[in-house]
Order: C-alpha cells, then structure tokens, then sequence
C-alpha cells in the first residue's frame, strides 16, 4: 500500500514530506498503457502532486500541476485533492525515447522545454496560478526551481520511478524538504550536503526503506516530528456521468442541436480514466431541453 509522511524539525526550521506511490504509479500506467518513459514522468508529477496535496487544509481544495512541453509527451497534468488522491495524463502516453548519456529513462527529453505552471484553486474567487520556465524537463529539478522562484520558498524536491522489464512500476516515490523562516544558514547547509549524498529514492524503496525511513534519512541529524495522520496516495478519478452531462449542457443549445442533426448521438472520453461515456439522440435532446 502506498504512504506519505509529513512532519516537521521541533525547531520549526524545516519541513518534511515523503510519499511512496507504486501502486498509484503503477495504475496511471494501466489506465493509460503508458511507456516506460511515460510512466516515468508521469509517475514523478503524480507523487509531486500527492505530496502538494498533503500541504492543503480543505477537503475542497486542489492543486493542478501542468506541463507544457514541446518534447514527444506533449502536455502533461496532475491534479491532486487535500486527500492526497490524484489522476492525471500525459497527451501522447505511447511516446518514448531512448536512455540518455546515463543509460537512463530520458524523462528530461521526452518533456522537452516549456513551461511549469501549478494551479491552487482554494476556493476563493479565482485559482492562484504561479507559472515558471522547465529548467531540465527531470520534474523534481523544475519543481525545486518553481517553489523558489515563484513561492520563494527553498525547497529540494526528489522524485523516482522505476520501470520493470514488463513495462510495470517497480518503484515510486519522493520527497520534498522545506526551509521555513526560521532556518538558519547552517541548517540550509547541513541539508544540502544530506541531498547530494542521498541515494536515489528508487533505491531506497527498493532496499525496503518506508516512507517514515526517508523522511528521517534525508533529515539525519535533525530533530524530526513526524504526523502519522495523512491520508494514504491513491489514483482517482472523479469523472461521472452527471458531470459529462453538465459538460455537454455547458456548450449551449446550438452546439447540442448540431451533435443531433450531424451525428445522431454523441460519446465523451475521459482523459484522466480513458473511461468513454455514450448519450444517445435521445439523451442529447433531453440536454437540449435544458440547455440555455
């Protein structure tokens, strides 16, 4: 089963998440029959997400992240609610590179440049939307770049997947560690040398590390509390039929009217599930009727 951990030094100097997200990886990559790459970078922005999502207070709450590169993988999304659950999709899921220099997934060239934008719709009246420039494409690099140019906040995120011969997902997981106001330099120090020598995540989770063993492995040192209430990751969609049919009434009465005369029926595929909902020409005009 999957975890997340959060918890914080006892000074207040730092914060911490830890997530592993297997199955939740490993589901994505059912659903969307994704590439080992793919799922590789996918995989990453989903546990980003999940951990994003530990940081939300509401229970209707959402954080959107949202990649826009120009690599093969086209654009990719992950949206996560305060529960740490999340769906997502990568536009050209088939997509796949080969290893790069390092013999390893080419995640970085699959997503190409662009842009990184994270969308936090907190029930006010518009989504606070911070947007900054992919620096590599790996995902944890240009989230740790994101959180300090747009949220000015310091932050070392790591993220791993790793794909099995089979196409499955072996391992997934991350973590994200955060200087609060009160760090002082030296804490921001003695954290910078623990991340460079930090194995990588895959390899911890494999060696059979938990998530409370990374949160404390990459705090060594600090005085760590660590909360054992958050919520376990898990993919879910929340597509619904009543929600295609508001989709559909949403376009107005001409649009649906078309739908009618051309093509007599309609169906709506959902992105994040691949779940395709059929209405038939008596379904459309029953949303005619109540269409504006």
């Amino acid at each position: 089963m999957d975890k997340l951990v959060r918890g914080n030094s006892t000074d207040g100097s730092i914060r911490v998440f830890s997530a592993i997200t297997t199955d939740t990886v490993n589901e994505a990559h059912r659903i969307h029959s994704s590439s080992a790459t793919a799922s590789a970078a996918l995989g990453r922005l989903l546990t980003a997400a999940a951990m994003m999502g530990a940081q939300l207070k509401n229970d209707t709450d959402s954080v959107t992240l949202q990649i826009n590169g120009d690599g093969p993988l086209g654009v990719m999304i992950a949206v996560t609610d305060s529960n740490s659950h999340v769906r997502g999709y990568a536009s050209n899921p088939k997509a796949d590179l080969p290893p790069n220099a390092k013999g390893k997934l080419d995640v970085g060239g699959a997503v190409g440049g662009g842009f990184l934008s994270v969308i936090r719709d907190l029930g006010l009246k518009e989504p606070y939307i911070g947007r900054t420039p992919l620096i590599s494409g790996e995902i944890a690099e240009d989230l740790t770049y994101y959180y300090a140019k747009s949220e000015q906040i310091p932050t070392a995120v790591a993220l791993g997947v790793l794909v099995d011969t089979d196409l499955s997902v072996k391992a997934a997981g991350g973590y994200m560690i955060q200087l609060m106001p009160e760090a002082s330099e030296e804490t921001a120090e003695r954290l910078t040398k623990i991340v460079e020598t930090a194995p990588p995540v895959t390899d911890m989770i494999t060696s059979g590390m938990s998530a409370e063993d990374i949160a404390f492995a990459v705090t060594n040192g600090f005085d760590m509390l660590l909360e054992n209430s958050c919520p376990d990751p898990a993919y879910e969609c929340k597509c619904s039929r009543e929600r295609m049919e508001r989709a559909l009434i949403s376009i107005g009465k001409q649009e649906i009217r078309e739908i009618i005369d051309e093509q007599g029926g309609a169906e709506m595929g959902c992105q994040f599930c691949d779940k395709v909902y059929k209405f038939s020409r008596e379904e459309l005009e029953a949303l005619y009727e109540k269409a504006k």
